[in-house]
């Protein structure tokens, strides 16, 4: 074998590096071709050539400074250390040599084939990084660091981020790492070239970094040392495993929007002046008769028009044989009829129908309707058709009248909803109302064929009726467009992610590989994008109704909690509750404090934050002390939010005025005089029974009109205003 000089190909182009081990049937770079390749994007690596023998190894070892290190060079071994093939520290030529041999008589690497022993410059001591990289399957290149050694192979302390990444993320990754301080000097030693560090990051994963120049041909990659140390940081080992061809294959693209516009590509589908109905009956009750009763009931005042091939008149309405026949183009039909005859029925609109929601099931969701969901969606191009679904169950608009739900509320809200479950967005209107949600509109789009999560979360963007938006997950199609445009998103977005663990990864051949589980890429997502997940359908409506409510402040991200309530052990409770999500129910300054004492309170009130009222306080001047209280909070106390918890049984039997409702009006004039400093939620608790339940759904009401979000429980009410901060510090990057 030709001994090459690594240091010599810097200026070789890097695909071409990439080119000759596809043309050689290689799955990955040997490390002297990986070396090559970070070089070439500027990240230092040691000076090192590649020897045929131990004789010539040692030779090299005479041109270079030692000490030096030895790996074998081969496509049958990977993992070089656990099979014997790197020696370290040898001191010169004799050493080299000696090694070299040594390593060739060891069994996994004499039945391997084996091209060569790479020898190179020890890099100086430092501190061990790893930097790696691997294809996201629904977001594409990540980066990873993390501090090398036991960090990385026991105690898994790494950070993941989306491609590309800038500065300040590479800052906020290395902020992540529980060995951060190691990297500014510990115990006596130096602090690393943090910026050197950073540099090597940008280099592998920024928008010109190795990561997105090579997106398509990267599957994994490993810098497994990254030596960093007061003077700078080298690579000193690199593990690139390539993409197999297969991975190469792009998604389809998304048809460009009607009028130029997310808004007007989808203001058919919220808005809707005309519905078409496919797959009511003239006998049956089926789910499309139920639609159009329900759509009645509702109030839509636009014309519906069913679709049937020979009835005259259903539910009273005249019916037409096909979308291309009705008297006005129809903006909006829900099909609800065979799934074999539907490609056909979109292909046949001819241009008259805008979007259309298919209801329907047996197409993408079960392997034998994969062929025809992709007939599906060429029908309704053919026809000039959007398509919602299939496998979903409709639409809910109340600006447009529209609705799938029964008894859903009529009144126009701000939240806007994508989910790919029809059951679940029934779950979340309902319970959402209860809770006091009002939503500009929830769109259920199933196995999202055509119309994508990102086009609706676009339209929502665009949407001045929305103000948050929440999304409902399985999966994403387009996942690069989809982080793309969360990234950039200026209105807060919630997600609530099923499946979490259903991808899996096909192969791990690096440690990022390993490291790199399904949630890595949707955990990156919320810490670069204004995103929160959640896990729950309670978590999702209590963060979503803080949202209604809230305006976000960017410049000032929520921290500081006042807890203020009766019940010294929930108070207690309750600020562990505010800790464990991140938020400070700390003790008030002397001067909160002290204008609070001199309120003179009746006994067992306390006043240090939490402030810990018993009902016998709250009873003072028929509730109203408790805008004494807010106003010297408020005023002098300064926090980032103020939580209220009241127990409803508590209250029961204990005086002839009910102070709780005085409540309402101290809070909405507080809210008044003090606008814009403090987000205020509260938590109505209540001992299950039916009477304070119904009580607690009176309070809820009144509670809404003075846009303030009601939780169950104090827990409930920390977990949202977390998330609240969190959205406000994502947004104050943007």
């Amino acid at each position: 074998m030709n001994i090459r000089d690594i240091h010599s190909q810097r200026e070789t182009r890097t695909d071409d590096l990439i080119a000759e081990a596809r043309a050689q049937g290689r799955s990955s770079l040997d490390e002297a071709a990986g070396k090559a390749l970070l070089a070439g994007f500027g990240i230092r690596v040691p000076r090192s050539r590649v020897a045929a023998n131990a004789a010539e190894a040692a030779e090299i070892a005479a041109g270079l400074e030692g000490p030096f290190v030895a790996k074998v060079v081969s496509p049958d071994i990977l993992h070089k250390s656990d099979a014997g093939g790197v020696a370290l520290r040898l001191a010169d030529g004799a050493a080299v040599r000696a090694a070299v041999e040594a390593m060739a008589a060891k069994p996994l690497i004499a039945a391997a084939n084996v091209e060569g022993w790479l020898v190179e410059e020890m890099a100086p001591a430092g501190r061990e990084m790893v930097i790696g990289g691997y294809r996201d399957p629904q977001f594409g290149p990540m980066l990873m660091v993390g501090l090398g050694g036991i960090f990385v192979e026991v105690l898994h302390d790494v950070a993941f981020r989306i491609c590309p990444i800038g500065a300040a993320q590479a800052e906020d990754m290395l902020g992540e790492l529980k060995g951060r301080a190691l990297l500014k000097g510990a115990r006596g030693e130096a602090a690393v070239d943090e910026a050197a560090l950073i540099e090597v990051m940008l280099r592998v994963g920024g928008a010109d970094g190795l990561l997105m120049r090579h997106a398509a041909d990267v599957a994994e990659l490993d810098l497994n040392p990254v030596i960093v140390s007061a003077k700078g940081a080298v690579a000193v080992d690199a593990r690139v495993i390539l993409a197999m061809p297969a991975d190469e294959a792009q998604e389809g693209t998304t048809p460009a929007p009607v009028g130029g516009s997310p808004r007007e590509e989808f203001r058919p589908l919220f808005e809707p002046k005309t519905v078409a109905v496919l797959g009511a009956s003239t006998k049956d009750v089926g789910i499309a008769n139920t639609f159009i009763r329900r759509m009645k009931a509702f109030g839509y005042g636009g014309t519906i028009y069913p679709i049937h091939p020979n009835a005259p008149e259903i539910e009273g309405l005249k019916a037409y044989p096909s979308l291309a026949e009705t008297p006005e183009p129809i903006d909006y039909a829900y099909i609800a009829v065979g799934a074999e005859r539907i490609p056909g029925i979109l292909a046949g609109a001819q241009g008259r129908c805008r979007i259309a929601q298919v209801i329907s099931s047996g197409f993408g969701e079960v392997e034998e309707g994969k062929a025809l969901q992709e007939a599906l969606v060429e029908g309704a191009r053919a026809g000039g058709v959007r398509m919602l679904g299939p496998n979903c169950l409709g639409t809910y608009s109340p600006r447009g009248g529209l609705t799938f739900p029964a008894d859903a509320p009529k009144e126009v809200g701000t939240i806007g909803i994508v989910s790919q479950s029809g059951g679940l967005t029934t779950d979340i209107i309902k319970r959402g109302e209860w809770r006091g949600l009002r939503f500009s509109g929830a769109a259920t789009i199933g196995n999202s064929a055509d119309v994508k999560p990102h086009e609706l979360v676009a339209y929502y963007l665009e949407d001045p009726q929305t103000r948050a938006i929440g999304l409902y997950l399985e999966d994403v199609k387009q996942g690069r467009v989809f982080f793309d445009l969360l990234a950039g998103a200026r209105k807060p977005i919630v997600i609530l992610k099923g499946g979490r663990s259903n991808l899996g990864r096909l192969a791990a051949a690096s440690h990022t590989g390993a490291l790199a589980g399904d949630e890595k890429g949707w955990d990156a997502l919320q810490k670069q994008a204004p995103v929160v997940l959640v896990s729950t359908v309670d978590e999702f409506i209590d963060l979503l109704l803080a949202l209604q409510h809230f305006d976000l402040r960017p410049e000032r991200p929520t921290r500081a909690v006042t807890l203020f309530g009766n019940g010294g052990g929930s108070s207690v409770l309750g600020t562990d509750a505010f800790a464990a999500a991140g938020l400070e129910v700390a003790p008030y300054a002397s001067q909160a404090r002290l204008l609070l004492e001199a309120l003179k309170l009746p006994p067992g009130t306390s006043v240090a934050n939490p402030i810990d009222t018993p009902v016998r306080t709250l009873q003072e001047k028929d509730g109203f002390v408790a805008g004494e209280i807010l106003d010297i909070v408020y005023a002098h106390a300064l926090p980032d939010a103020v939580a209220m918890h009241l127990n409803l049984a508590a209250f029961v039997g204990r005086g002839s005025v009910d102070p709780i409702d005085n409540l309402f009006a101290v809070v909405e004039q507080a809210q008044a005089k003090w606008p814009g400093l403090a987000h205020f939620a509260l938590a109505l608790r209540t001992d299950g029974s039916p009477e304070l339940d119904e009580r607690r759904r009176h309070y809820r009401e009144k509670a809404r009109r003075i846009g303030v979000p009601v939780f169950d429980e104090i827990p409930a009410v920390a977990k949202a205003l977390a998330g609240v901060g969190h959205l406000e510090r994502r947004m104050s990057r943007l």
